[in-house]
């Protein structure tokens, strides 16, 4: 059963109807990009290819419709593409809960992984207690940040408990007081508190998919090119050149897997990646962050479990060149975890009379 729940429209299938002339610049992709629903109806398909007995169940935001399901006709494992219920993403654990109460097998974190994930100024203590290195940072619940504050200019801004690059924009760094001030106010005026006030590093970004358990498979890493940014936005993965292909910047960022790098860096980031893989408890699959600064430090900017699967795109492009193809990449999650299927254990003996 590949299970997602939504009910809304993100309207990029009316992005087939825009004229690309009339953006005011030459888009470098295609701007009519795949919806939620294909993108989930193309893993159903990959599942079928890959020997499966797949379909798709949108839950709707009806937790009663899953509980039926599961007491008819359990399924031998759920792909969970649940990202949130009745508009909360701080919910997404507590699917993943109710599958375990039923002892449903399903692919990717568990609950109190994907719990920790979102919160993302407790993951960077963890990531610190364990040795992993992240960049500094400081987290608020008001708006006002004390003039010393330990930090080192350039600093990035952005809710502690959003995901998906929600609230990151070209106006995120600042690089002095009256900036920071300024962005605080907005950001704190957008978005409930935590805010995280971090050092920004200037450098080189990567994705790095990790595919596996025990101690799993870091994928090549992915890596991402600013070099044709328009002068106005900071080099870094905004929300707009993420998810917004009428902006600019979207078509401005270029991407190439393998990253070139020496072999040191390469097994400093792979060290790094599958250290915050296992800190976090993710399992099955899940991309990290990355930035490494000017001298080769390496930095997690953010765990991220069951990330976007889409074809082509940072984790399963990193699959790719690995050598998976969609579909075998797809099939090796579930089996993790049909692999975790709950066997009963037998009934004790009758002792006879």
């Amino acid at each position: 059963m590949v299970l997602y729940n939504s009910v809304s429209d993100e309207g990029y299938d009316q992005l087939r109807d825009v004229d690309p002339e009339t953006l005011g610049f030459k888009p470098e992709y295609d701007i009519a990009v795949s919806t939620v629903a294909e993108e989930y109806a193309a893993i159903v398909d990959g599942l079928k290819e890959a020997g499966f007995k797949a379909r798709e169940v949108n839950l709707a935001e009806d937790i009663k419709k899953l509980e039926r399901l599961v007491r008819r006709n359990p399924p031998d494992a759920v792909f969970n593409l649940v990202e949130g219920f009745h508009d909360d993403a701080d919910l997404e654990p507590a699917v993943a809960g109710f599958l375990d109460l039923y002892r449903i097998p399903y692919t990717g974190a568990a609950p109190l992984a994907l719990g920790n994930c979102r919160r993302k100024g407790l993951m960077k203590q963890l990531l610190l207690a364990n040795g992993v290195p992240t960049p500094k940072y400081l987290q608020l619940n008001k708006p006002k940040i004390a003039v010393r504050h330990g930090l080192h200019y350039p600093l990035i801004i952005k809710p502690a408990r959003e995901d998906a690059s929600a609230g990151v924009d070209e106006k995120s760094v600042v690089y002095d007081r009256a900036e920071l001030l300024a962005q605080l106010e907005r950001v704190f005026d957008e978005f409930d508190p935590p805010i995280l006030v971090e050092e920004f590093i200037e450098g080189r970004e990567f994705h790095v998919g990790v595919l596996g358990n025990d101690p799993g498979e870091v994928l090549p890493p992915l890596e991402y090119d600013f070099s044709e940014m328009p002068d106005d936005q900071p080099s870094l993965i905004s929300y707009a050149a993420k998810w917004d292909p009428l902006a600019e910047v979207f078509h401005r960022v270029g991407s190439h897997c393998p990253a070139d790098m020496t072999k040191r860096l390469k097994k400093k980031i792979e060290d790094v990646a599958l250290r915050a893989y296992h800190v976090s408890g993710c399992r099955d699959y899940a991309r990290l962050d990355l930035r490494v600064s000017a001298d080769n430090h390496v930095y997690v900017l953010e765990v991220n479990p069951n990330p976007d699967l889409t074809e082509g795109v940072s984790f399963m492009h990193s699959a790719e060149v690995a050598g998976y193809t969609f579909s075998k990449t797809l099939r090796k999650i579930v089996e993790m975890a049909l692999d975790r299927t709950h066997i009963p254990e037998p009934d004790p003996p009758v002792a006879l009379q």
